[in-house]
């Protein structure tokens, strides 16, 4: 980890024409936890000054997340039409293999790329907090598919956020958790009406079913 820090110090150095500091910071203070192994210089003050943005206020993007992006893409990632192209890049959208209008296969291109693999790490640390905005997405995509799965997808979710906030030069937007909270309710209940309706029951059939699953009057 030490000598990958080295790595990045030595490549920011070398880029001292392009990534100058800004005059100001970011005016909204984040903390991040600070370990040993943490650059020497302010970081955040650094991708603030040429990203026009504050990646920090991401919960999950550490230092490392933000110096491989800087020293391996930094503005060039406006090159990207959209979110999904920069995803896409990234080999982090499943390639869907269609045969008559279903999908056979849907596996994730192999390649190494650094901010790939940087997301993913981010990724993988959101798996193992409690309440981090982007928990309970990894644990859905988990039950469904399993951890890597879950991995990548998170990982892609926080591409598609970083390139928002750099391209829309806008803040980290909190998502609205009982927003979210509700939209998964309103599809599951519409599954649930679906699979009813397929099931073709009687209304007798119907009454039992809600008479066993409903809640007693309190």
């Amino acid at each position: 980890m030490r000598s990958k820090n080295r790595i990045y110090n030595d490549r920011l150095h070398s880029r001292t024409d392009v990534l100058t500091l800004a005059n100001k910071a970011p005016e909204k203070q984040v903390r991040k936890q600070v370990n040993r192994n943490s650059p020497s210089f302010n970081v955040r003050q650094l991708a603030f000054s040429h990203l026009k943005t504050d990646l920090f206020q991401i919960p999950g993007v550490s230092h490392s997340v933000v110096l491989c992006l800087l020293c391996n893409m930094g503005n060039d990632i406006k090159r990207f039409a959209s979110a999904k192209r920069f995803a896409s890049w990234l080999r982090l959208v499943p390639n869907n293999k269609q045969s008559g209008g279903r999908i056979i296969s849907s596996k994730t291109p192999k390649g190494k790329n650094a901010i790939a693999l940087s997301l993913r790490q981010a990724a993988n640390s959101i798996g193992n907090q409690k309440e981090h905005p982007l928990t309970p997405f990894f644990k859905r995509i988990a039950y469904r598919k399993g951890r890597n799965a879950a991995i990548t997808a998170t990982a892609r979710k926080l591409a598609l956020i970083i390139w928002n906030m750099i391209t829309k030069t806008q803040d980290y937007l909190q998502p609205d958790t009982q927003l979210l909270y509700d939209r998964r309710k309103l599809a599951q209940v519409n599954n649930i009406k679906s699979r009813l309706f397929r099931l073709n029951l009687s209304e007798g059939e119907m009454m039992d079913i809600f008479q066993k699953t409903s809640f007693p009057a309190t």
